[in-house]
């Protein structure tokens, strides 16, 4: 007689009864993107286009006291998936939503307004602001992202940088400045500093590049549409530094619309007004009082 399959213990599903207790969304968020440019299975889409969001949890709050995950940003990435269950992979995020996403978590979690201090470009002055971050939301909600370059007879379709390529940029830039620290190097020869030199700038010139031309979906021709990646590359780098700066350019400025700036601040020592512009460096934006 063959062996009977022995049976297994049946697991029944244990409610918590503590699970009315759990955060609740704070605030709804429109995504500048309106949820365009996220690969599939990256963003629960909602049909209203509104997007809960939570306040940070303790575990949260720690990420971002953690400095290697801060600047590889996978604490960004784990705090985002915490606070916005429907952004599924924050890798995959276009830039222009980045900024509203983290202003949108600090208002969730530590109310809507902010202190920020900054000294007067005009006398120096140091200066104390309270900025209403729900106004910046407002103010994005209704952004229109142009995703199309025009040049001669070519149509140029663009997208915006994900997260995980502005982690790359910030990297890069990083390496730049590990880069002027070993040409100061008074311990190397002549030789040795330029051959460094050379090695990372060959580096950063081919990371650059590569960003660019992954944010080029396609190319319009009066022969047809060009999408295969490697020609689109093959292009870019063979192409005038005009053509290149104009689609670089652009990505870059739809980014930095995206930009918390509180504008007409004026100092109160010598009453210039200028428009202040607000660090989302993570390590002090989500600082109480900071």
């Amino acid at each position: 007689m063959p062996d009977q399959p022995i049976p297994q213990p049946v697991r029944k599903t244990v409610h918590n009864p503590l699970a009315n207790y759990f955060r609740q969304p704070k605030l709804y968020l429109k995504l500048p993107s309106k949820g365009k440019f996220y690969p599939d299975g990256s963003l629960d889409i909602s049909e209203t286009e509104e997007y809960p969001v939570f306040a940070m949890t303790a575990k949260d709050e720690l990420m971002f006291k953690t400095p290697d995950a801060l600047m590889n940003g996978a604490a960004t990435v784990e705090v985002i998936k915490s606070c916005i269950p429907a952004i599924k992979n924050p890798w995959n995020m276009p830039s222009i939503d980045m900024d509203p996403v983290l202003i949108a978590i600090r208002i969730a979690t530590y109310g809507e307004r902010m202190e920020v201090k900054s000294s007067c470009p005009s006398c120096d002055h140091r200066n104390e602001y309270d900025i209403n971050l729900l106004t910046f939301l407002d103010k994005v909600s209704n952004f229109v992202y142009h995703d199309t370059v025009a040049v001669s007879e070519l149509t140029l379709n663009i997208r915006p940088y994900t997260y995980k390529e502005l982690t790359k940029i910030a990297i890069k830039t990083f390496e730049q400045q590990k880069l002027i620290a070993i040409v100061n190097d008074d311990k190397l020869s002549d030789e040795e500093r330029v051959e460094k030199f050379g090695e990372s700038f060959v580096n950063l010139t081919s990371m650059t590049v590569d960003v660019v031309v992954n944010c080029i979906d396609s190319i319009e021709t009066p022969d047809g549409t060009v999408t295969d990646k490697t020609m689109l590359k093959e292009f870019m780098e063979n192409t005038s530094s005009e053509i290149f700066n104009l689609v670089n350019d652009q990505i870059r400025e739809m980014k930095d619309i995206m930009a918390l700036k509180a504008e007409g601040v004026e100092c109160e020592e010598c009453q210039h007004k200028f428009t202040l512009e607000i660090a989302m460096d993570q390590t002090n934006f989500f600082v109480v009082g900071s």
